[in-house]
This record gives C-alpha cells, sequence and structure tokens, in this order.
C-alpha cells in the first residue's frame, strides 16, 4: 500500500474525491474517531513488537487517507531527492503541527528507514507512547539544550550506523510562525557528526490546529491544504553554518509561496 507513493513519482497530490455529508458537516470528528481507532490498533501492535517499518507505514498512509476522506487535501514535492539518495541522511523540517509526524511515515518509509527525534511528552500519552517506542525514537527533554544535543549526537549518530535515516524538528516547539533565529542547527550539526547529508523539508501543516485543552490535538480544517516539499540532499562542509543557512533558506522560500503565516 505504501508503495503508492513511489508509484505516483516524485509528486503527490490528494485527488477529487467523494466526501459524506457526515464529513463534510463534523471534518474533526469524524477524524478523530478514526485516527483513534488506527492509533489504536497500531499501538497494540508496538505492544507485542509487531509494528515493523511496514506496518509503521501502513499505519501512517491510513492516518493520511483519514485526512483525505474529510476533505483535506496533500501535496508533496521533491520526493525524486530522497529516492535518488543512496545511503542514510538527516531530515530537518520545520514543525507545524503532530500531523506531520503521523504522516512522514507512510512518505519516508518507502524509501528509507526512520527514526524520530520527539519531545519525552508524546511517549506520556497512554496509547501513542507505544507506537513511538516501539519505533525507537530518540526522546528530547527539551529542558537542557546540552543535554538534548548530547542525546541527539550520541543515538543520532548510533540509528545512522544502523542504517537508519533520522528525521530533526529543530524548532523549540510547533509553530505556524517560522523564525529563522529560533531554528537551531541540531540537525546539521547531527549530519556532520554522522558524516551524511542532510534534506530539508518545508512543511505547512496548519489544516491541523492546536487545541484547547491538548496541544496536540485541535481542530481540522479541510480548507487548509497541506503542503510538504522535500529539498536536494545538501552535504555539510567546515563548520555548516553555509549549509544550515540553505536549509532555512528552503523552508523559507517554500512557506512564502504557499503563502503560509509562516511568513509573517
Amino acid at each position: 500500500m505504501t508503495d503508492e507513493f513511489k508509484k505516483l513519482g516524485p509528486e503527490y497530490r490528494t485527488e477529487d474525491r467523494r466526501i459524506t455529508l457526515l464529513s463534510r458537516r463534523m471534518p474533526t470528528v469524524v477524524f478523530y474517531l478514526n485516527m483513534f481507532v488506527i492509533v489504536y490498533k497500531a499501538a497494540k501492535k508496538g505492544r507485542h513488537s509487531l509494528l515493523d517499518r511496514v506496518e509503521w507505514a501502513k499505519s501512517s498512509y491510513s492516518i493520511i487517507r483519514s485526512l483525505e476522506d474529510v476533505g483535506v487535501k496533500i501535496i508533496i514535492s521533491g520526493l525524486e531527492n530522497v529516492e535518488g539518495l543512496d545511503g542514510q541522511c538527516v531530515f530537518v523540517a520545520n514543525h507545524m503541527s503532530i500531523l506531520e509526524t503521523f504522516i512522514l511515515p507512510a512518505i519516508l518509509l518507502p524509501y528509507k528507514d526512520v527514526s524520530f527525534i520527539i519531545k519525552r511528552g508524546l511517549i506520556r500519552y497512554p496509547v501513542f507512547r507505544h507506537i513511538m517506542l516501539a519505533t525507537e525514537a530518540i526522546v528530547v527533554d527539551r529542558k537542557n539544550p546540552r543535554d538534548d544535543l548530547v542525546t541527539v549526537l550520541r543515538e543520532g549518530v548510533r540509528k545512522v550506523n544502523d542504517g537508519k535515516s533520522v528525521v530533526v524538528f529543530p524548532q523549540t516547539t510547533r509553530t505556524t510562525l517560522f523564525e529563522p533565529k529560533k531554528f537551531n542547527t541540531l540537525g546539521v550539526k547531527l549530519a556532520k557528526r554522522a558524516g551524511v547529508p542532510v534534506i530539508p523539508i518545508a512543511i505547512k501543516t496548519d489544516a491541523w490546529g492546536c487545541g484547547t485543552i491538548l496541544k496536540d490535538f485541535g481542530r481540522i480544517n479541510p480548507h487548509i491544504d497541506v503542503h510538504l516539499a522535500f529539498g536536494r540532499p545538501i552535504f555539510i562542509r567546515n563548520r555548516g553554518v553555509e549549509e544550515h543557512e540553505n536549509v532555512i533558506d528552503f523552508i523559507h522560500t517554500k512557506l512564502k509561496r504557499w503563502g503560509s503565516s509562516g511568513d509573517e
């Protein structure tokens, strides 16, 4: 099922589809009901050590389909840059919502085995934690930047040596506002230490809003398109200052083109 992304080539765009009346009127409710079933099934597999790369990708792809079933359009470009790269890399992306955490596995796993760097709070959710633990995510506390850097460099290099690429969100928190000064160099530092290139990912996922009670689970707005764009591999030289600026420029340019509030 996840091979559909390869068959579609470097560009993916949600095709026009019939949206049920209930989904049109209550997209948030319908999506979350489907999502929690998908997550529960994946977590159950995780608890029994059955959530391998293929099952993780299938679960993630089901989330994509559930978003599309309530009217959310997803546009992905630049996957030829992932497919054309031999070996591992560090994916460096901006972070707008939890949506990208749910759908990136389906997009990336057909090409690369991956691990995510996540905040510790995500493994405190009773069900979701089993997925993160089963997929061997790198967990950081985001309390002490120095400690987090040590953890990411140590565990990230180990993942790369084990044949995995690493997904890094260098922003300290999810936000629709892209601020280059708050976009740290963690991804570039890891890539340099591991001896692999960086692939930047520009992300616009504000169709999944922030919640008032739980920040991770807010309103789903089908009128806002989801965009993901993958840049060309960037090989790190010297201290990586220029390469870090190239990553920022790629993300900022894409957000501006999409008319995102990230350009405010």
